[in-house]
């Protein structure tokens, strides 16, 4: 089964593939010639998963999963949830933000968090399907690692004295909020079906 999953992002897609059985063939947006930016307009991760599913299985026709991920800061009131990925602006690096992060988490105590991510499975027009993963953790004083991306050099997940970006993909996808979520969204393929 060919399967899009909607993104451009080639360190998500890595970490997809090692989930998938082998009956998957995970396609990304590239191997379609999808190049147009899907905007992320919704107010919430779910919002946002859903939206960039639907637009590839009505453009193009294929089965589509797409995800949405966030980093909520207790302290922050939730924030930068789903503005993760522009906290420090529209065109913000993953330094700019973690660097805004930093900074805005200079003066608070509590340092609690999580990642949160949300799996739209678009399989026909009447079919939609979320899967949902989460990885509690802090926020630590400074970067520490050189894995990863996003905000994986300032989060340590609860139980860990390592930062997400001083662990190997292994051992972040056995724990990881996407991670957890992939391996729900692969549980389902793997069940016969009825």
């Amino acid at each position: 089964m060919k399967i899009i999953f909607a993104t451009h992002n080639k360190n998500k897609l890595k970490e997809v593939q090692a989930f998938l059985p082998d009956n998957i063939e995970l396609l990304s947006l590239e191997d379609i010639d999808c190049n147009e930016p899907i905007e992320e307009t919704e107010k919430t991760l779910e919002g946002n998963a859903a939206l960039k599913a639907n637009y590839v299985f009505k453009k193009y026709g294929y089965p589509c999963f797409a995800d949405d991920t966030g980093l909520e800061v207790d302290a922050l009131n939730g924030a930068p949830g789903v503005y993760s990925a522009r906290y420090a602006g529209e065109e913000a690096t993953d330094a700019d933000n973690r660097k805004k992060l930093l900074q805005t988490m200079a003066d608070q105590t509590i340092k609690d968090a999580r990642f949160r991510t949300v799996i739209a499975l678009r399989l026909s027009a009447d079919t939609i399907l979320y899967f949902e993963g989460v990885c509690n953790g802090e926020i630590l004083e400074a970067e520490r690692g050189t894995e990863g991306f996003g905000y994986d050099a300032i989060f340590q997940p609860k139980g860990f004295n390592k930062s997400f970006a001083e662990m190997d993909i292994d051992a972040k996808n056995k724990i990881s909020h996407r991670g957890k979520a992939i391996l729900d969204l692969s549980n389902y393929f793997q069940k016969p079906p009825l």
